[in-house]
Order: structure tokens, then C-alpha cells, then sequence
């Protein structure tokens, strides 16, 4: 449907936010169910796709203030998914792992919810997923770059 006009950014921005949003409404629940919340889910992701990392790197690859990731590795430590082990070298560094019940327990959990967002996706062919990438990628890298020109990090 080009009716010619040139779509403005806020309008696509807006289409972008209300399907991640609708993913978010789709895909989230069953993650609720589980006893998880989102941020949780987050640490847990990360810890199980790049293995173990002190606290204080885990927040800029998910996204969360470093109180949020504390309060979230409690949560995870307290039900016996993770744990923290302080390094000898520097005792302010944790290092938080995956326990092998962290694992049993998240691995069906995230299985579940690559699923789902297959599912939400499976009207989008490889190709236009590969665009929508590299399109997202380029609009996060610009807004990243002139944020920090504009000293808003």
C-alpha cells in the first residue's frame, strides 16, 4: 500500500514500538509464569549465551542499571540459579555463573520463548529478517553516537 508519501521516522518508530511491544505482550506471560520476571529473564539469557561474567558487566549487555542486576542476582542466587563467587584478586568483583539447575531449569524456559518468537515471525521470510537487522542495527548505532554527542550517556 504506497500511497507515495514518504513515511516520517516517528511514524515507523511507532510501528517499531508497537510490534515489540505486542511480541513483548505474546511472549512475556509464559516467562511470568515460571516465576521469572523480565530482568531476570535478561540475566539469565546473557549468563547462559556468554557464560560467566562479574556483576558489573551484565547490566550494559542487558539493559539494566547496576541495582536492578544486584536485586535480579539475588532473586537468581536465593532460588539456587545462579551464584557469585568473589575473586581473590579484587574482592568488590563477583563473578555470576549459572548453576547446573540455573541451566535445567532456564534452558526448556528460553527454548520455549525462542519458540514463541519464531512464532511471531513467521510471516517474515529470512531475507526480510536479515533487512530488518541490519536496519535496526543502524538506527541503534546513529541514536547510540548522537547520544553521546548530545553528553546524554
Amino acid at each position: 500500500m504506497d500511497d507515495g508519501k514518504t513515511p516520517e521516522a516517528i511514524h515507523t518508530w511507532l510501528i517499531m514500538m508497537k510490534a515489540f511491544l505486542a511480541v513483548r505482550h505474546f511472549a512475556l506471560p509464559p516467562i511470568l509464569k515460571e516465576g521469572l520476571g523480565d530482568s531476570d529473564f535478561r540475566v539469565l539469557d546473557v549468563l547462559l549465551h556468554k557464560g560467566p561474567m562479574p556483576v558489573n558487566a551484565i547490566g550494559p549487555k542487558v539493559d539494566l542499571n547496576p541495582g536492578s542486576v544486584s536485586v535480579a542476582v539475588d532473586r537468581l542466587y536465593k532460588k539456587g540459579l545462579v551464584s557469585r563467587v568473589e575473586s581473590e584478586s579484587d574482592r568488590r568483583v563477583r563473578t555470576v555463573s549459572l548453576t547446573e539447575k540455573g541451566r535445567r531449569v532456564f534452558v526448556p524456559i528460553f527454548r520455549q520463548h525462542a519458540a514463541l518468537i519464531q512464532r511471531a515471525f513467521q510471516d517474515v521470510s529470512p531475507e526480510e529478517q536479515r533487512q530488518m537487522e541490519e536496519v535496526l542495527k543502524r538506527i541503534g548505532r546513529r541514536a547510540e553516537e548522537l547520544g553521546e554527542q548530545e553528553g546524554h550517556r
